[in-house]
């Protein structure tokens, strides 16, 4: 057992302060966020170029490290060891909470299980802000980030979150943001979904509407900078909302995931039966001998 008592005058160590910074208007900053950096002994940074740009619009002269996904275990252990020492560190990711899609959580652990103090400040969050604009359900939800990178990682994923019944909050870049809302329809059906972009800048701007009307949009809208895509859950559990196919024959909704999906026939009937709750040779059966 780990008990922290943040702020105990006796500890013995330095401690790792978690400050979030601004997601893109930098009036977000808090005034005790400031305060920490400019108090602790050096800042772990994802990006020192990013964090230096912060620093200096707020006349703040500190030491950077750079700390990031890609940093090896010896990084971290020279962090570990110089809170052990009595240091301070300020860990801050590009924009927001680190550690929430953000680099940040092994070094958090290591500290926790060195018992040295870990205390996060509170901040800006892009999922939060994008939640609570979209006008969706907020009593519960499912905060995921990025979808996996590869495809049949990325089709798992997507399947087991169009089970849910809570509202479900991902992040996306603009590079993949259009297959993602197709693939989005293909597994949840046509749910309502909001996404926004370029938060709390001066372009801000929130799209409203089905899975199909933000698909349309997404043709011809402005596909810029970062993405927060707040869906719509399940009308109730074990409910996937993968009604799109209703009106499609057995024949055809086999077909679909021929065509969009890249299935082999073979896979694409063990779907379809997954979906309609029917047996795979009855599939097998409309979508080769019946359909000849």
């Amino acid at each position: 057992m780990n008990i922290q008592r943040s702020f105990d005058p006796n500890n013995i160590f330095g401690t790792l302060y978690i400050v979030p910074t601004p997601i893109g208007n930098l009036e977000d900053i808090t005034i005790r966020a400031l305060n920490t950096l400019r108090e602790v002994d050096f800042i772990a940074a994802e990006d020192t170029r990013n964090t230096k740009k912060l620093l200096n619009h707020f006349d703040i002269n500190q030491s950077l490290i750079s700390y990031h996904e890609h940093s090896n275990d010896q990084r971290e252990q020279m962090l570990i060891e110089a809170m052990q020492n009595g240091k301070n560190v300020a860990l801050v990711s590009d924009a927001g909470m680190p550690a929430v899609s953000d680099p940040g959580n092994p070094v958090i652990e290591s500290a926790i299980k060195q018992s040295i103090p870990v205390v996060v400040l509170p901040g800006a969050n892009a999922g939060l802000c994008a939640l609570v604009a979209s006008g969706l359900p907020t009593r519960h939800f499912y905060f995921y980030g990025f979808l996996p990178r590869k495809n049949k990682d990325k089709k798992e994923a997507l399947q087991q979150l169009s089970q849910l019944t809570d509202t479900i909050l991902l992040y996306e870049s603009p590079y993949r943001v259009k297959d993602t809302l197709s693939e989005l329809y293909n597994h949840f059906g046509n749910r309502s979904v909001v996404i926004g972009r370029e938060l709390t800048k001066r372009f801000e701007e929130y799209v409203r509407g089905t899975l199909e009307e933000v698909i349309e949009w997404a043709k011809t809208g402005t596909i810029k900078g970062e993405f927060c895509i707040v869906i719509e859950g399940a009308k109730y559990k074990g409910e996937s909302e993968n009604n799109w196919w209703q009106d499609l024959s057995v024949s055809l909704h086999v077909q679909h995931y021929i065509d969009q999906e890249k299935l082999p026939s073979k896979e694409a009937i063990k779907k379809v039966a997954l979906d309609r709750k029917l047996q795979k040779r009855d599939v097998y059966q409309a979508y080769h001998i019946n359909n000849q």
